[in-house]
């Protein structure tokens, strides 16, 4: 190797583990936000049994994909991959909040 394809070489493996270090450091943040979450819609889930309320809001489970629609555009984030990743989270909320009426 040339000193310049070394110098080159070793520039991008420190501009990967810089990258690699703001994804970890952006998994923990999302880990943890959605403990923070389910922590509410555990205590949501809760709520509703106790006042004998029907697990899921339709209308509000399609109001909330809409508002992460307009979020991703401006996060610039594809709106189909949020709105699937919502999607996943709500069904999970639904179930949560189904074993509490049990």
């Amino acid at each position: 190797m040339t000193d310049t394809t070394t110098d080159t070489a070793n520039r991008a493996a420190e501009l990967l583990k810089g990258h690699r270090a703001s994804i970890d450091r952006l998994d923990a943040i999302l880990v943890y936000t959605l403990g923070e979450r389910f922590k509410h819609t555990q205590a949501v889930g809760k709520l509703k049994a106790t006042h004998d309320l029907p697990p899921s809001d339709p209308a509000r489970e399609a109001a909330q994909i809409a508002r992460l629609e307009d979020l991703a555009k401006e996060a610039d984030l594809d709106p189909e991959f949020a709105k699937k990743f919502l999607n996943f989270i709500i069904a999970e909320v639904i179930q949560h909040h189904k074993s509490h009426q049990s």
